[in-house]
């Protein structure tokens, strides 16, 4: 669990991380914002979709469009886990605000440490968390 704060407890049973309150995905963050502000930006209740059992919030029409065209770009990696646990074989659900744009793709990271290591050697941190998703995904699907 990330912390004892309601609004940062994540389902870790989830391939994608959600609120488990209010079922949102990134805490109502916009994903297309992080690419298009280069920076965190709320989304608005009145412009969501449903995807992958998540509720995503965009600022703007054309930010909802660009997701549900592309959710594999614009979606946060790893299902928005930290890629240096998955690295570990761990699930442990990324913090909106704590992120990184590498490589064209969205990281969350859980803790400031993380994200410090995972901009140090993407390259590295990627390889070994790609070969431990399938299993870690396969895993959440099973709870």
């Amino acid at each position: 669990m990330v912390g004892t704060c309601p609004a940062l407890r994540a389902a870790e049973t989830e391939q994608v991380v959600v609120n488990r309150f209010s079922g949102l995905a990134i805490d109502g963050f916009d994903p297309v914002a992080y690419f298009t502000d280069a920076e965190p930006a709320k989304g608005a209740p009145d412009v969501e979709v449903s995807e992958n059992g998540a509720i995503w919030r965009f600022r703007n029409e054309a930010n909802r469009a660009a997701f549900v065209a592309r959710p594999d770009i614009y979606g946060p990696q790893f299902g928005g886990y930290d890629p240096i646990d998955v690295a570990r074989g761990k699930a442990v659900a990324g913090r909106a605000q704590l992120w990184l744009v590498s490589g064209g793709r969205l990281y969350l990271f859980s803790r400031e440490e993380s994200l410090a290591a995972f901009a140090a050697n993407p390259a590295n941190t990627l390889k070994l968390a790609t070969s431990e998703w399938g299993t870690l995904r396969a895993m959440l699907a099973d709870y």
